[in-house]
């Protein structure tokens, strides 16, 4: 297909980023191969927007990138030609909104959460050290962790049958909640995959031409993104089994977990494709 142009929409915890040390080591000279190649790597991740603004100056990104599940997608201004119908501008970005505000969702939690209160905990309500301890972060990562717009992390301690029914009260209260690979994150109207096919539409209208998506995940919250993509990569993890897809064509599962399956299969569609 070499015609066409490509994105990589990409997880970063579990897929980029190890799940336990957070390191993206092994997938180092894929990255430096596809900014060589001047195709973007768009993070469409859970993480918020100060925690990217960190990770994309580590990683030498900077394309646009995707928060908090799908909420917003925030574009360097400049980086198109025009600016985008819809966005506001933030920190010398153009930022699309998908959805309401952390508060707004925080208070469907408080009121939809009450009768399970003892089994879980939310990131308002957690010290820092607490978060540190939940997520392996440094002090100063789960700070920006903690620093969130539009969304409201969740850590369950009850069992499967107990989150399924908190997830139904989530729901009939109007949020869409997303299980990632540690927390449950309460937002809603908004997802991975809608955030792709907006910012994809972008790059069409402004760029010209034909764009190729591949995304690529390890958790049930990059779904809707894998759904949605020309090709879907899943990321092998040592902690759960692959997310399930309705789709059966242009799959491809990595057989190693992480930043090695992360290079792996992105060095498969190098071969095949550009």
């Amino acid at each position: 297909m070499p015609d066409k142009k490509y994105l990589i929409f990409t997880d970063m915890d579990g897929s980029l980023l190890d799940h336990d040390t957070y390191s993206h080591l092994p997938a180092d000279a894929t990255l430096t191969e596809l900014k060589a190649r001047r195709v973007p790597i768009i993070p469409n991740t859970s993480k918020t927007y100060p925690e990217l603004l960190q990770l994309n100056q580590e990683l030498g990104l900077t394309s646009p990138f995707i928060v908090e599940n799908g909420a917003a997608v925030f574009i360097p201004i400049g980086y198109f030609n025009q600016a985008p119908a819809g966005v506001v501008e933030f920190e010398g970005y153009w930022v699309k909104e998908f959805t309401q505000l952390r508060a707004h969702w925080i208070e469907v939690l408080n009121q939809a959460g009450q009768s399970f209160e003892s089994l879980y905990e939310h990131f308002a309500e957690m010290s820092i050290k607490r978060i540190c301890e939940s997520t392996g972060l440094s002090p100063e990562q789960a700070a920006l962790a903690a620093d969130r717009h539009f969304s409201e992390p969740v850590l369950w301690h009850g069992d499967d049958a107990q989150r399924l029914a908190f997830i139904k009260a989530l729901e009939d209260a109007g949020a869409e909640p997303l299980t990632g690979g540690r927390f449950i994150h309460v937002s809603g109207n908004c997802n991975k995959g809608r955030a792709l096919n907006w910012l994809t539409a972008e790059y069409q209208r402004q760029r010209g031409g034909e764009f190729y998506t591949l995304a690529i995940g390890d958790s049930h919250n990059d779904v809707a993104m894998l759904e949605v993509a020309d090709v879907a990569i899943r990321i092998l993890s040592p902690h759960k089994p692959p997310p399930d897809l309705t789709r059966k064509h242009n799959v491809i599962t990595s057989t190693l977990p992480g930043p090695q399956g992360w290079s792996e299969t992105v060095e498969q569609i190098l071969a095949h494709y550009f």
